[in-house]
């Protein structure tokens, strides 16, 4: 099934609302991840969700870290890599 950047984004959004107990319309596409409170679990967190929910290994992925900067930059990466 192929996702949306927006709905890849909706996802991960709703994730980062559940670790850093804010609500997700709180939280914006463009927010760097460290700003958002994320630290370094949290990401490990993140991590673990793309993998199982999006079936891509990361490891083997080209991941960098500006792509793992915000939710948008992150979710542009899957929808590439998918």
């Amino acid at each position: 099934m192929t996702m949306t950047i927006q709905e890849i984004e909706k996802k991960i959004t709703e994730l980062v609302a559940s670790i850093t107990n804010r609500e997700a319309a709180t939280i914006g596409p463009d927010t760097p991840f460290q700003e958002m409170g994320i630290d370094s679990l949290g990401f490990v967190e993140i991590l673990v969700f793309i993998e199982k929910t999006f079936t891509l290994q990361l490891i083997a992925s080209d991941l960098t870290k500006k792509d793992f900067e915000t939710i948008h930059t992150l979710a542009s990466f899957i929808s590439r890599s998918r």
